[in-house]
């Protein structure tokens, strides 16, 4: 057995896990991938799938086994142990906010536990549940190298007029700022558009990552230099259960007018608006496309208008636009959803091939078409261990 490193990515329900084989230099194989699933629930379920696509385990997880992540973290640590014989030679996490002093994935320590905690306000639905894993190990194995790599750092060479709102300094300079997220797809994507898409890897690209969370990202030679997200990941684009570009007065008016609490407003904006608050309930792209509702065309359409608004920023930001890349769940698979973003922008110049993009690319657009639109899948899992090995190797 090569070393490994084991990547997770805790959400609020589940824990996403990918084990790579490391091999020469940044060399990676995949050996295994699955989750635990349903943390919280009556049916918490562990199930893995190995680098042959056979499974590695698939059973349900005792409820008080998994009652919360970092509890959930240890069965899948024991079951990792067991299942390899020996533990990875690093962990690798996704860290949703790193807030404005990390610009690169770091080695973990307590002082950094630490800051990290204190941007838990700045993403409540996502930062609480990446770091309960951390402790949990850190608790268990503290000897173990683990890494944090933050959906922030690819951002946060912007420019000083993306990276402020106009607030006054002290603001700023206490971290209120654009900062960004989705970082890991995106350096991923960088990463992948001088093999798949090279004339346009040189130039100006917007990435648009639509899945659950959605924003755009402009791209010029493969860096970021301005995103549809801004201080915390409720910005932007219409995401499955988050508003994205919302007035603030509507929090004041919620406040003083509605007399909703801090607390009732954060689970209103993080979870009951976006596509689920347009449609009535559905926030599944596959769901809404299905339904015959009109408040489902509703949602759909209006991620599209959105979208399409935001491109047109992008584009505005970096004096143009030579490719447009699709990605992410949503972007990857749902045809419809990126024909429908792709018509309203026939203005900057995409001519669609109906037939490429029901196949889901990689090219969707026609040979003639003045500007070229790809699909590139996503892999922030990969992304993460690259970091974690670089890390680890830096370190020692």
């Amino acid at each position: 057995m090569p070393d490994t490193v084991l990547v997770l990515n805790a959400g609020s329900s589940s824990i996403k896990f990918q084990l790579f084989g490391a091999g020469e230099g940044d060399r990676l194989t995949r050996l295994l991938g699955g989750q635990l699933e349903g943390i919280g629930t009556a049916r918490p379920r562990l199930s893995a799938r190995d680098a042959e696509d056979r499974q590695a385990v698939d059973r349900q997880v005792p409820p008080q086994d998994a009652a919360d992540v970092g509890r959930a973290q240890e069965v899948l640590g024991g079951w990792l142990l067991e299942h390899l014989g020996a533990p990875p030679v690093a962990v690798g996490h996704r860290v949703v906010h790193g807030g404005p002093d990390h610009a690169a994935p770091a080695l973990v320590d307590d002082a950094l536990l630490d800051r990290l905690e204190a941007l838990v306000p700045l993403a409540p639905l996502h930062q609480p549940n990446n770091l309960a894993p951390i402790r949990s190990i850190r608790a268990r194995r503290p000897d173990l190298p683990q890494v944090a790599c933050f959906d922030t750092a690819f951002h946060r060479d912007h420019g000083e007029l993306a990276d402020r709102y106009a607030i006054p300094e002290e603001l700023y300079r206490a971290g209120v700022r654009r900062y960004g997220f989705h970082g890991l797809s995106y350096e991923y994507i960088a990463s992948r558009l001088p093999g798949v898409a090279p004339a346009i890897a040189g130039g100006r690209a917007i990435v648009a990552h639509l899945g659950s969370g959605c924003s755009a990202c402009a791209m010029v030679a493969g860096r970021s230099v301005e995103s549809t997200m801004g201080f915390t990941a409720l910005d932007g684009l219409p995401m499955g259960t988050r508003p994205g570009q919302l007035d603030p007065g509507v929090v004041l008016y919620l406040a003083a007018q509605r007399r909703m609490a801090p607390a009732e407003i954060e689970r209103l904006l993080y979870r009951e608006c976006g596509l689920k608050g347009l449609s009535g309930g559905g926030n599944d792209v596959r769901d809404l496309l299905a339904s015959p509702d009109p408040r489902a065309r509703l949602a759909l359409d209006y991620l599209a208008y959105r979208t399409a608004l935001a491109f047109g920023s992008l584009a505005a930001a970096m004096g143009g636009v030579d490719g447009i890349v699709f990605t992410a769940g949503v972007g990857e698979n749902a045809a419809p959803v990126r024909a429908a973003i792709v018509e309203r922008c026939a203005w900057l110049g995409p001519e669609l091939d109906t037939e490429r993009n029901t196949r889901h690319g990689p090219l969707i657009t026609t040979d003639a078409s003045r500007l070229p639109v790809h699909v590139v899948p996503t892999d922030e899992e990969r992304m993460i261990a690259r970091h974690t090995l670089q890390v680890l190797r830096r370190h020692r």
